[in-house]
């Protein structure tokens, strides 16, 4: 081999190397894209998954309060219930056992009713009566 090759096979090697060294950098970068190509599509189809979860969840919600709405308010008892006052059938008794003579605590006591319903009942009638 001759001097004046040497610098020329060194340069030529330089050249070799620098070709070598950008092809590998080419490859490198295109790989690293490739992955982070596939984790973007990875992470957009749980993002997908995840908004068809919140929208499910959202449709079941709605669906929940619809019904709610359908549904009646409900009504709290009250601590103590009224008994029943007079109907029909017990204030004919009553009116009966009236005239029957029985004591207006007696017809009370007989049909279940308080006494001041009885009373009204007797002062009403009688009031009905005078005028007819």
């Amino acid at each position: 081999m001759s001097y004046p090759m040497i610098p020329f096979a060194i340069l030529c090697g330089l050249v070799l190397a620098g070709v070598a060294l950008s092809l590998f950098a080419m490859y490198r970068s295109k790989a690293m894209v490739r992955a982070a190509e596939q984790r973007v599509a990875a992470e957009r189809r749980q993002s997908l998954e995840n908004v068809g979860e919140l929208q499910r969840s959202v449709e079941s919600m709605s669906a929940q309060l619809l019904d709610l709405r359908r549904e009646p308010v409900p009504t709290f008892p009250m601590a103590v219930q009224p008994k029943a006052g007079l109907n029909l059938s017990k204030r004919s008794q009553a009116l009966r056992m009236h005239r029957r003579g029985d004591a207006p605590e007696q017809i009370a006591e007989a049909l279940e009713v308080p006494s001041q319903e009885v009373d009204l009942l007797v002062k009403v009638h009688r009031i009905v009566m005078s005028t007819v």
